[in-house]
C-alpha cells in the first residue's frame, strides 16, 4: 500500500509548525511529508521591523530549516510555488511539479497596496529578511549621502511610515532608538531627522484599547516620531509622498515611504481556484477548504470569523501557531484512518506592541494592561516561549532574547 504525500507549501510560522508536529505525531511509515519553501530557513516575522531599522541583526531572525526539521522524517524543497492546482492534486513549483493526497497551504501574505499611486514602485515593505535588510541599507545610505552633496537634501533624512498599525508602531519605536546613533555616526544634527507615521484611521492601533494607544504616541512622539492620524496616502514618489487630510493635501519630501498599511494573503491562493472570501479561504472549524476536503490552510492565507465581532481574526503569528496544532492533529488523524477531526477555537492569549527594545504595550490574561519595561520584558518572553516551542532547549539558547534588564 502506497504512503500518502502531505505537501506543506511555506516554513513561515503556521507551515513550519506543522511541519515540525507532524514530524512527532508521524512515523516514516505512516506518511511522506514534504516541507516545500523558497529559502532554507524559517524567520520571525515578528523580528522583521527590528531588521529593517537595523537594530537587530538579520542572521539573528533566520533560523535555519535544518536546526529544527528531521531531514529523515520530512523531504525538504527548496524551490518558488508558481501555482496550486487542487482538482488535480498537484503544486507546481518553478523546478517541477508535486503531487499530493493531502496539502497544507502556508504560503504567508504579500503587501496591500490598495491601488495608491506609484507605492509598488517606490515603497519598501516590511516583509522578508531580504526587504528588511534593504530599508536598513537604504537608511544608511541615505543618511551617509546627507553630507557628501553640495546641497543637503532634506528628503534623505525624512522618513515616512506609512500605517499606523501593529508593523507601523513597531517600526517607529525601532528607528527612532536607532536615528541617534545614525546621526552621531554621520554628523547629523538629530533636529533635522524626521520620522512621520501616516495613518489614515482617527488613531494608530485602531481596535486597541485607548488608554494603551495614547501611551505609545507620547512614548514615540518623546523620541521624535510626528503623528499625522486621519490622513490618507494618495501617492508615493521616488522623493516624497502625497497625503491629504481634511480635504487638504500636503506633498512631503522622502526617499525612503515604508508601507506598513496592510496585508493580503499570497495571490498564488486566489488564484488557485480555491474558494476564497477576500483574498483567503474561508476554512471549516478543522481547518480544511470547504470546496476542497484534502486541503488545509493556516496562517495569513486562511479567514477564520470571530463571532463576537463578526470580523475575521487578524492574520498574526499567534493565531498561525495554533491552527498548525489543530491542522497536523487533525492530519495525523486522517492519515491513520480515523474520523474525529479536532475543531479549532481562537485562545486569544493578549497581544504585546514594542515600543523600542525597553519599551511596550500590552493586554494579556484577558483585560491586564502592560505599560514600559515589564510590557517589553512580557514581549521577550513570548518571542522566547515560541523559540522553545518550535525547537526546544536548543533553539532557545541559540536564537532566544535574553537582555530583558538592559535598559
Amino acid at each position: 500500500m502506497n504512503k500518502p504525500n502531505i505537501v506543506i507549501l511555506g516554513a513561515g510560522y503556521g507551515g513550519i509548525m506543522t511541519t515540525v508536529k507532524l514530524q512527532k505525531k508521524l512515523g516514516v511509515n505512516d506518511a511522506n511529508i514534504t516541507l516545500v519553501n523558497k529559502h532554507d530557513y524559517h524567520y520571525q516575522t515578528t523580528w522583521l521591523h527590528e531588521n529593517a531599522a537595523g537594530t537587530l541583526h538579520h542572521d539573528r531572525t533566520r533560523l535555519p530549516i535544518k536546526d529544527v526539521v528531521d531531514f529523515s522524517k520530512v523531504n525538504f524543497v527548496q524551490d518558488t510555488v508558481l501555482s496550486i492546482k487542487p482538482d488535480d492534486k498537484k503544486v507546481v513549483l518553478e523546478n517541477g511539479e508535486l503531487d499530493y493526497d493531502y496539502l497544507v497551504v502556508a504560503l504567508g501574505f504579500e503587501a496591500a497596496t490598495f491601488g495608491i499611486p506609484g507605492l509598488i514602485e517606490n515603497a519598501f515593505t516590511i516583509s522578508s529578511i531580504n526587504s528588511s535588510r534593504l530599508i536598513r541599507e537604504h537608511i544608511d545610505y541615505n543618511f551617509a549621502k546627507y553630507n557628501n552633496e553640495a546641497e543637503n537634501k532634506q528628503e534623505r533624512l525624512n522618513i515616512v511610515i506609512g500605517g499606523g498599525g501593529f508593523t507601523g508602531i513597531e517600526f517607529a519605536g525601532e528607528i527612532a532608538n536607532r536615528v541617534p546613533e545614525l546621526c552621531k555616526e554621520y554628523d547629523i544634527d538629530r533636529s533635522k531627522v524626521r520620522i512621520i507615521v501616516v495613518e489614515a484611521a482617527p488613531t494608530v492601533l485602531p481596535g486597541f484599547d485607548p488608554q494603551l494607544v495614547e501611551y505609545a504616541m507620547n512614548a514615540l512622539e518623546a523620541k521624535g516620531v510626528e503623528f499625522k492620524v486621519g490622513a490618507m496616502l494618495k501617492e508615493c514618489k521616488p522623493d516624497g509622498i502625497v497625503i491629504e487630510k481634511d480635504e487638504k493635501r500636503e506633498e512631503i519630501p522622502t526617499n525612503t515611504t515604508v508601507w506598513a498599511a496592510g496585508v493580503r494573503a499570497n495571490s498564488i491562493v486566489e488564484e488557485s481556484g480555491l474558494e476564497v472570501n477576500r483574498g483567503k479561504v474561508e476554512v471549516q472549524p478543522d481547518l480544511r477548504a470547504p470546496s476542497h476536503q484534502d486541503v488545509f490552510v493556516v496562517g495569513d492565507c486562511a479567514l477564520i470569523m470571530n463571532e463576537e465581532t463578526g470580523r475575521p481574526y487578524p492574520p498574526t503569528a499567534q493565531i498561525a501557531i495554533q491552527e498548525a496544532d489543530v491542522a497536523a492533529h487533525n492530519l495525523s488523524v486522517l492519515i491513520k484512518g480515523g474520523t474525529e477531526l479536532e475543531t479549532f477555537h481562537f485562545n486569544n492569549q493578549g497581544t504585546v506592541a514594542s515600543l523600542g527594545h525597553d519599551d511596550a504595550i500590552g493586554v494579556i490574561l484577558g483585560d491586564k494592561k502592560l505599560f514600559g519595561w515589564s510590557a517589553s520584558v512580557m514581549k521577550k518572553i513570548i518571542d522566547n516561549r515560541y523559540l522553545l516551542k518550535l525547537g526546544g532547549v536548543g533553539l532557545l539558547l541559540k536564537k532566544g532574547k535574553f537582555n530583558i534588564f538592559s535598559k
